[in-house]
């Protein structure tokens, strides 16, 4: 089974630590399922032996009215769909500092579009603090981006 509760997936993630194997670790809203997310995903599988993958929960997507357009049920299911993911989890929480500490990867990837670690939330400097704290790495894929909120805007209004 792909799909965990988030106390699974971080006794699965010890398990794997226990093996000698390198985890990669994504975490984002993944709201509309599009090829930046695949290209993402498969970068990031690339950096470690496993990928696991959290998800916003509902109650906690900041993206404006009407977000997320897909529950997170259906988005957890998009992601375990992907033959590059190993394990997806919806996340207990607001951001992924929380789950960082929990899960203790090896690399925290994101996308380029966070390489300077900044966004307009403030989250990326927090998460990058933990990722210290933690002794992981932080990672950045160099794939084609887009934006869920600007697609859903500009062509599913």
């Amino acid at each position: 089974m792909k799909i965990l509760n988030l106390d699974d997936l971080a006794r699965k993630c010890q398990s794997l630590r226990e093996e000698g194997k390198k985890i990669a670790y994504c975490h984002g809203c993944f709201d509309l399922m599009h090829p930046g997310h695949i290209k993402y995903f498969q970068a990031s599988k690339k950096m470690g032996d496993a990928l696991v993958v959290t998800l916003t929960p509902d109650e906690f997507v900041d993206k404006g009215p009407g977000r997320p357009v897909f529950n997170q049920t259906l988005r957890a299911e998009s992601i375990a769909a992907l033959e590059c993911v190993d394990f997806v989890a919806i996340n207990k929480f607001p951001t992924a500092e929380k789950t960082l500490r929990l899960l203790r990867p090896h690399y925290y990837v994101k996308g380029q579009e966070f390489e300077r670690l900044e966004d307009k939330t403030g989250k990326i400097q927090k998460e990058y603090e933990v990722v210290k704290e933690v002794g992981a790495k932080m990672r950045f894929t160099q794939e084609i981006t887009f934006s869920s909120t600007k697609l859903l805007n500009e062509y599913f209004k």
